[in-house]
Parts: C-alpha cells; sequence; structure tokens
C-alpha cells in the first residue's frame, strides 16, 4: 500500500493542500523548530506523567491525554500559526457561500477556530484505537465535496514507528461514502522523527497504532482547526481563563474563539451593540467598541 506524501517545512502551501487533496493527509518533516520541541517536552512532558490512563478502549487504557494545552505551553502558538498548517487549513475550512441579505447577494465565509487542544501519550502495551473520523463531532456527511469541517495535526514529541504506536491513516479514505468499512489490513502506520508533523483532514480515518515495545512511550502534542461556524469540540470557554486568553497575541485570540467573524457567530451584546467579543479581552478601549451585526436588525 501506498504511504502518504512527505513533504520538507520548505515546501510550499500549494504542495501540502494537493497532497491533502489526493491522500487526506501528508507528513511535513521537520515541522517543528528545535527549541519549538524542546520547549513542548519542558512544558507538556511532567505534566503527562501525573495524568491518569484512559478507561475505555476509545480513550486507551495505556494511554495518557492532556488537554487546554494553551493553558500548559505557549509553544502551541507555533503550531497553529505555522504558515503550512494554518494556510491549508483556511483553504479546506474557508470556503465561502452566497447569501442573500435583501437585494444584495453577499459572499460570506467561516473563519478558523481551534476546536481541540490535546496531547497524547502511548504506554508499551496499548492497543491499537479502533479506526475513526474526527469530523464525526460534527455529525459530518460523507463525501464531503471538498468541504471540510477539521484539519487536524499531530506533531510528533517523540519518534513514531510503526513499532511504538505512530498514527494508522487509510490513504485516500477522505472521498469515502458513509456506508464504507474501515479496516486495519488498509490503514498503514505514521513514521516520522521527533520534530515531524501529520497533517490531515477530519474526513481521513486514522487511529492511534499499537504500541508493541517494551519501553518506548510514544508521545504527540496537537490541535484541530475547525470551521468557526461548527461548535468547538473542546470548549474553550471553561478551559482557559479570559485573562489567560488576553496574555496572546490577538490571531491566537481569534483563533481559539474571542471572535465573532464576518458570519457574526459568538457576538456579545454591550451597551445595546452586537460587539465582537476580541474587544472584551483588553486589546482596545470600550469607547472603540463596534458593533458586528450593524446592518442587522429584529
Amino acid at each position: 500500500m501506498v504511504g502518504l506524501s512527505r513533504l520538507s517545512d520548505t515546501a510550499a502551501v500549494d504542495d501540502v493542500i494537493a497532497a491533502l487533496e489526493r491522500d487526506g493527509g501528508v507528513i511535513i518533516e521537520d515541522f517543528l523548530a528545535r527549541e519549538t520541541l524542546e520547549g513542548l517536552r519542558r512544558d507538556l512532558l511532567p505534566l503527562l506523567a501525573r495524568q491518569s490512563a484512559g478507561r475505555d478502549g476509545f480513550a486507551g487504557f495505556k494511554t495518557r491525554r492532556l488537554s487546554a494545552l494553551f493553558a500548559h505551553t505557549r509553544h502551541c502558538v507555533e503550531i497553529a500559526t505555522h504558515p503550512l498548517y494554518l494556510k491549508p487549513a483556511e483553504h479546506f475550512l474557508c470556503r465561502p457561500r452566497e447569501v442573500w441579505v435583501g437585494s444584495d447577494k453577499l459572499s460570506l465565509a467561516a473563519d478558523v477556530r481551534i476546536g481541540v487542544t490535546q496531547a497524547i501519550q502511548l504506554a508499551p502495551g496499548q492497543g491499537a484505537q479502533p479506526l475513526h473520523r474526527d469530523d464525526t463531532v460534527f455529525l459530518w456527511r460523507h463525501p464531503t465535496g471538498g468541504r471540510e469541517g477539521r484539519v487536524q495535526i499531530i506533531c510528533a514529541v517523540s519518534d513514531f514507528t510503526a513499532e511504538n504506536g505512530g498514527t494508522l491513516v487509510i490513504p485516500g479514505s477522505h472521498l469515502w461514502d458513509d456506508e464504507r468499512k474501515p479496516e486495519m489490513s488498509e490503514a498503514i502506520p505514521t513514521v516520522m522523527k521527533a520534530g515531524s508533523a501529520l497533517i490531515f483532514l477530519g474526513s481521513t480515518f486514522h487511529a492511534g497504532g499499537a504500541n508493541t515495545t517494551l519501553d518506548e512511550y510514544r508521545t504527540a502534542a496537537g490541535l484541530a482547526l475547525d470551521a468557526a461556524n461548527m461548535r468547538q469540540e473542546e470548549n474553550m470557554y471553561l478551559s482557559l481563563s479570559s485573562d489567560l486568553v488576553a496574555s496572546y497575541p490577538e490571531q491566537i485570540q481569534r483563533l481559539l474563539g474571542w471572535s465573532a467573524g464576518a458570519n457574526h457567530m459568538g457576538w456579545v451584546e454591550v451597551d445595546g451593540q452586537m460587539v465582537d467579543p476580541i474587544h472584551l479581552l483588553g486589546e482596545r478601549d470600550r469607547t472603540n467598541l463596534k458593533g458586528v451585526g450593524a446592518a442587522r436588525h429584529a
């Protein structure tokens, strides 16, 4: 079976998009800068060591997970904003739709949101996870016709091998309909060195692999970029305090969900105006608040 394409960190965005459109996934070698990889290890490994293992076969009885990563490490910024991840995600997630507003025909596109963050560590003896699609959380229908709800990334914090549980992927499965059942015989393991990354579409069948080693822990840090008209899988508003979010650059604030976007989802009322919530994080004076729905009325 043919594996996923492997591209370097100097690849063109269009090459990443083409690989995702063809195979549903792609490996980017040396995706993380050395200081980012070292920072992720320093911040996350001690926390993972204190986490309990999962309690069911899907979460993994010998798998540790840590969520709310933006509360635990500042190095997720480099992952979320990396052009070889963010730009392809925007390509798949921000496809416009034409809508009528009165006599005006407008073209509106959803923004991008960080839908979930998680570090995952597979211990020796962990079995393979069931094959699944991550856009199942949206009850998404397939084939998607090129309009995706999620683009995911898994960054290797340790080396990924076929033996230690490198993520299983079925290339081309993003094109399948909902009647076709995935088989383990169709899945291939992701093999990549620490610092590399697997990017894949929410419609691609995948799973954590089996860790058959005696003493190797397979560790990953990842997140999902979702279309902003979908509910975020991880509740960022309860996981992260507004003070913490305010300490990040505005681009990250918006990606975490403190933004209404062009389609006006997520606004809050302030002084009778429907306001973009980015203004509530202290970045601008309240006298400069601008309603996001000035053209909208009952």
